[in-house]
């Protein structure tokens, strides 16, 4: 391996420990660190992260933390604020199986033991960085979402004789995987799998058997890698999303029961055993499944409305089939759910119309209809007062979880083609953040494409919002031609915003753009904004 330069890194250590953190530091000023940056776990700490390009990231986590790390790291994953050409090293001294499977998932670069030494550290560093250095050009590319210079990258630089080729040859399963070749892609990670029994390599090859149609022999596969590894848990997401497509909800609610056992901290993962076990019935799994994801998400960027809406919906199912003092105490349940949905998210005008329909249908159950009638009135009204109105009739099949058919009909499809194709919150995200690419490029047309773009994606995405709002604010600074027309869209996209932004980097985002507006174009800055582009 060749040796590391690391003055030219420009390194970010967050450690919340005092103590620790100056440890550290010393350690990487030992390494040739010149550029470092330490800080603790803070509310700038997102924006630290999101407004600099670092080569290395030290993230810290310490289970006492009001905000651990485990949580900045889960919510840069989330945010997309994780980019491939990065180095990401999580630190921790907690090493219990839910902490480490549930770190896993948000898949940093190198995981290590808090306390560790010089030597280790500069081991781990130098293994990172110097497969960070070989496969450069193809982390580059996947960063602005150029899959094929990624693909021909990894087919035309690696010998079969390299150190690098099997993990180039990874690479090369998973992105053909996700262009659509997933014959090609299948081929390659069969013959490494074979090679070495790598449960990477595995899974590539049963994404690539799904994508294919072949799900038995990828359930196959999938069993053999969860025998093999028991703690290998994508493993078992992926077999459960094939027991799904089977149409087989009762294994699949098996399998990823056994996931959430094993690595019980992820949210999303939670949810999904929630929506499983309520359609299969199970509604005790369904109804701690989401009581888990309550209490998770105090501190989490998955916290949402969701869980809150889906527990009342596990109650009203019981309230169907209770009776007198049971019935009356399921009821107030239910209640009392919603109620505590509505303090922890008073601004969410989403959650009103969701629990407008959700009482609406609780109250039909009991044969209340004048109830009913007032509850699917204020949906109405609450629906119309978005900037985006929802699908009413769908949104109720969403709310009832119990009612949402495993693989919907043709029939359901065709009635909102725009929602079933369209709404796609992750893929907004993605898309955004290949606008601020093209922004911080220079290229703003293309920064505009894709800011619209992941606004269609998900109407909710306030980061894009706002970096419409910025994009059009710069432009009618930059030319008096339509100036007018440009600051409309400006007002149009922070309004839009309004309603959707939280406390913390988005609300000041937020308002800097308003104050810029409101004090007139002549005193806004010359240059770029790109400081605040997310």
């Amino acid at each position: 391996m060749a040796k590391v330069d690391y003055s030219d890194k420009k390194v970010l250590l967050i450690e919340s420990s005092g103590n620790m953190r100056a440890t550290i530091f010393y350690m990487l000023r030992s390494l040739g660190v010149v550029n470092l940056k330490a800080i603790t776990i803070n509310e700038r700490v997102l924006s630290e992260i999101s407004e600099n390009n670092y080569d290395v990231i030290l993230l810290g986590h310490n289970i006492n933390d009001s905000v651990a790390g485990i949580q900045i790291l889960e919510e840069c994953r989330y945010l997309g604020y994780i980019k491939p050409s990065a180095c990401w090293v999580f630190m921790t001294s907690d090493s219990s199986q839910e902490v480490i499977l549930h770190a896993i998932d948000s898949r940093p670069d190198e995981l290590i033991m808090k306390p560790f030494s010089i030597d280790e550290l500069k081991h781990r560093l130098d293994s990172i960085l110097f497969r960070k250095t070989i496969f450069k050009p193809i982390d580059d590319a996947l960063e602005i979402g150029d899959y094929p210079t990624a693909i021909n990258y990894c087919k035309n630089n690696f010998a079969s004789y390299d150190a690098e080729y099997d993990e180039a040859q990874l690479i090369l399963s998973r992105l053909l995987t996700q262009f659509g070749k997933s014959q090609e892609a299948a081929k390659i990670a069969e013959k490494l799998y074979w090679k070495g029994h790598d449960k990477e390599a595995g899974l590539c090859w049963a994404q690539a058997l799904l994508a294919q149609g072949n799900i038995e022999e990828a359930q196959r596969l999938l069993n053999e890698l969860i025998s093999e590894y028991p703690l290998f848990i994508v493993a078992y997401d992926l077999l459960a999303s094939s027991h799904e497509k089977n149409g087989d909800l009762e294994l699949a609610c098996e399998t990823v029961n056994e996931a959430t056992q094993r690595s019980p901290l992820g949210i999303p993962r939670q949810m999904e055993l929630g929506r499983l076990a309520t359609q299969t019935k199970k509604l005790d799994l369904a109804g701690g499944a989401y009581k888990k994801s309550i209490a998770l998400g105090r501190h989490s960027c998955y916290k949402s409305p969701e869980p809150y809406l889906r527990l009342a919906n596990v109650k009203r199912i019981e309230l169907s089939a209770a009776e007198g003092n049971a019935e009356i105490g399921l009821h107030n349940e239910f209640e009392s759910i919603i109620e505590q949905a509505y303090k922890t998210f008073p601004e969410d005008h989403l959650l009103k119309v969701k629990a407008s329909l959700l009482k609406s249908e609780m109250y039909n159950q009991l044969g209340d209809t004048e109830a009913a009638s007032k509850c699917t009135r204020d949906a109405q009204r609450a629906n119309s007062e978005l900037s985006t109105p929802l699908n009413l009739e769908r949104e109720l099949l969403n709310v009832m979880g119990d009612a949402v058919p495993l693989i919907e009909p043709e029939k359901t499809k065709r009635v909102t083609p725009a929602v079933s194709k369209k709404h796609d919150p992750e893929m907004s995200v993605k898309v955004n953040r290949l606008g601020v690419k093209h922004y911080l490029s220079g290229k703003m047309p293309q920064a505009l494409k894709y800011f619209g773009l992941a606004t269609e994606y998900d109407t909710t995405n306030v980061n894009a919002l706002l970096n419409l709002a910025q994009l059009f604010l710069e432009s009618a600074r930059d030319t008096v031609d339509k100036r007018a027309e440009r600051l409309k869209m400006v007002e149009r996209y922070l309004k839009l915003s309004s309603r959707l932004v939280s406390d913390g980097v988005e609300k000041d985002k937020y308002h800097r753009l308003q104050q810029y507006l409101e004090q007139g174009i002549g005193k806004l800055p010359n240059g770029s904004l790109g400081n605040l582009i997310r």
